[in-house]
């Protein structure tokens, strides 16, 4: 990984509802750290700097150094809370990484080659059933990103999760539980043109996504 992010964060003594509320007036957002070989502590970090770093996706896939009053534990980014209506932050789970234990996360996937895609050629329009997806890998493996290429696609055709090209030491979780959580990421549709058979397909397929 070729990108470090550091989060400064501080120790915060007292729990509850009120105390969140207070760091949220101070301009910090509460937050815990668990998992690892620790006890899970209450911090809370500054919201305009974590604003800033969550600018680069990259963020949400790596192994962040979060700086606790000067002692430096590696952890992910497990949850974020967001406000439903205003553009803040209200709260922000972070996990201990341990180098040499897997752990299991969610990555972005970036499309790529949607202008070589036969399909999209003839006026097809491609569908993204995912935007991310649930890997397990060692910390040091962790991908930023995973590539869906859509050089072949063909109308009506689709790329399902066990087609995603993975470099060593990854697993895709929703394989392991069978042959049925082999899921499309991606497919191509005849675009709507008002017909009745065209509205069809798009209805299905957003059936099909409904139902993982």
């Amino acid at each position: 990984m070729s990108n470090v992010f550091e989060f400064n964060a501080v120790s915060r003594a007292v729990a509850g509802t009120s105390a969140a509320k207070a760091s949220r007036r101070n301009g910090n957002i509460p937050a815990v750290i668990y998992g690892g070989n620790g006890e899970p502590e209450l911090i809370e970090l500054n919201h305009n700097e974590v604003v800033k770093s969550l600018v680069n996706e990259a963020v949400y896939s790596h192994i962040l150094k979060l700086n606790i009053g000067g002692k430096v534990e590696n952890a992910i980014l497990k949850d974020m809370q967001r406000h439903p209506a205003k553009t803040q932050i209200i709260h922000m789970d972070f996990m201990r990484v341990v180098m040499t234990e897997k752990l299991k996360l969610n990555v972005p996937l970036h499309f790529v080659n949607e202008e070589l895609s036969p399909g999209v050629k003839e006026g097809g329009v491609v569908m993204h059933s995912m935007i991310d997806v649930e890997i397990e890998c060692l910390p040091g493996n962790i991908p930023e990103y995973i590539e869906v290429d859509l050089t072949g696609l063909q109308i009506g055709e689709s790329i399902h999760l066990s087609q995603l090209v993975l470099v060593d030491g990854l697993e895709i979780v929703a394989l392991t539980h069978g042959e049925d959580h082999d899921l499309p990421v991606a497919q191509v549709m005849k675009s709507r043109g008002g017909s009745d058979e065209v509205e069809v397909e798009a209805d299905e397929a957003d059936d099909e996504a409904a139902s993982e």
